[in-house]
């Protein structure tokens, strides 16, 4: 039997060091505080398998990957980590959690540990050690991690991704501007002006894990609208979401075609051929047009700015967060609770932090110094993604009520039936409201 105490979790954290293939933790700026870690006795013969999403850039698997290699190095575990489609880690979270059966750990979306919160192992101690070693945890980190209404953690977030507006600067400027407008009526002003000008935005409108929420979370919430309220009533069916629905009635005519059907790389692709000029997105678009000689120029002209607020006050964004859980089924609990504890200790997060270019911002406060926030100022808005103030199922608790309406895309859907001009304002809300009290009555 293995035992993880202090001493042997920062052996480990040195043995890892040659993760980092930028070298980046010689020169690191993160720094962690004396804190001691729970005692996790790790059970014979333990051996794990991991399920999660796979990397949109390469890095992210190549040193995630690494790390899991020195931790079987350092402690005789078998990690077997599977990367899966976005679609499809939600379907095999549900039936890992619904057969007893399956990977000891998954890395899901958001709220998928509220979904299964009895299926799962608390990680409360690894939690409370990591927030005190590093700097504390972020707003969406401890939203996420933490059991509503508890202090008890059920998920472990490594990281969020949000969609700012993304713009090509030579068409904003074309029309005008010099930067996008953070209001909603100048949004909607410059997006009917860049397609009279051939330059069209587009937003998707497709049942997208990432862009579809995103693009519905934008348009609810920057209109003060809500799915539930802060006590977990529906509040979908209110006059400030019509006026968001009245407000996309006006802005979808000005995107580029197809936006309805779109999954999470779609707007990826048409940015990059040239097919529109504004859209939201992750900083994996940025990257690969930079990295590419086709497209270098593209990213040149490429700049990030928050979504418009609108009545939201601040960036009405929930990042798409990713967040780890251990199944009860498990065999190996501890061994799955050092593994993730393993992976989140500096001298494998930062390297893995680093090499994902800010596609994932940490949850972690003490990883604002990471090397990779000050290497582009071009992605610096994406440092304290896991701040804002927003998630899933915002203004309520995070339950399986608010994980399965997004999971069914009910507000997605409601903004798509307006832009296709199936269903009224007024249509689309009652309709949304009516699936809402189905799933939150459960």
């Amino acid at each position: 039997m293995t035992l993880i105490t202090r001493r042997s979790a920062l052996q480990l954290g040195v043995g890892a060091a040659a993760l980092s293939a930028t070298g980046a933790l010689a020169q690191s700026r993160v720094t962690a505080a004396n804190a001691t870690p729970p005692s996790l006795p790790i059970e014979k013969g333990a051996t794990l398998r991991m399920l999660r999403p796979v990397r949109f850039v390469q890095p992210d698997e190549d040193i995630f990957r690494a790390g899991a290699a020195a931790f079987t190095k350092a402690t005789g575990v078998e990690v077997r980590v599977d990367f899966v489609g976005w679609e499809d880690i939600t379907q095999q979270t549900a039936v890992t959690a619904n057969t007893g059966a399956g990977p000891d750990m998954i890395i899901g979306f958001g709220d998928a540990p509220h979904i299964y919160a009895d299926k799962l192992v608390e990680l409360s101690d690894v939690a409370e050690y990591l927030g005190k070693k590093y700097g504390g945890w972020m707003f969406v980190g401890e939203k996420y991690g933490k059991r509503h209404g508890t202090n008890n953690w059920i998920g472990l977030p490594f990281g969020g991704t949000a969609g700012p507006l993304v713009w090509r600067k030579s068409a904003v400027n074309a029309v005008g501007l010099e930067t996008p407008p953070s209001d909603l009526p100048g949004f909607l002003d410059m997006c009917k002006k860049l397609k009279a000008a051939g330059k069209p935005a587009g937003f998707a409108l497709g049942n997208a894990v990432g862009d579809g929420n995103g693009t519905a979370n934008w348009l609810l919430w920057s209109h003060g609208a809500s799915i539930i309220d802060e006590e977990g009533k529906v509040s979908i069916n209110s006059p400030q979401t019509v006026a968001s629905l009245n407000y996309l009635k006006e802005l979808y005519p000005t995107f580029v075609a197809g936006t309805l059907a779109w999954g999470d790389i779609s707007n990826n692709r048409a940015y990059a051929a040239n097919e529109l000029s504004v859209t939201s997105n992750g900083v994996s678009l940025y990257f690969s047009l930079k990295n590419d000689p086709a497209t270098a120029a593209i990213a040149a002209d490429t700049e990030h700015t928050p979504m418009p607020a609108g009545q939201a006050g601040s960036w009405p964004s929930a990042p798409l967060t990713l967040n780890a859980m251990v199944f009860k089924h498990s065999r190996y609990p501890n061994a799955a609770k050092a593994f993730l504890q393993f992976m989140l200790e500096q001298e494998q997060y930062e390297p893995w932090l680093n090499a994902n270019l800010g596609y994932w911002a940490h949850p972690l406060a003490a990883y604002r110094d990471a090397a990779v926030w000050t290497s582009d100022p071009k992605i610096a808005i994406f440092r304290d993604s896991m701040n804002n103030k927003f998630w899933n199922g915002y203004k309520g608790p995070i339950s399986e009520a608010s994980g399965q309406a997004s999971a069914e895309y009910v507000t997605v859907q409601m903004y798509a039936a307006v832009a296709s001009g199936q269903s009224t304002p007024q249509e689309a809300a009652r309709e949304a409201e009516r699936r809402a009290r189905r799933i939150f009555r459960r």
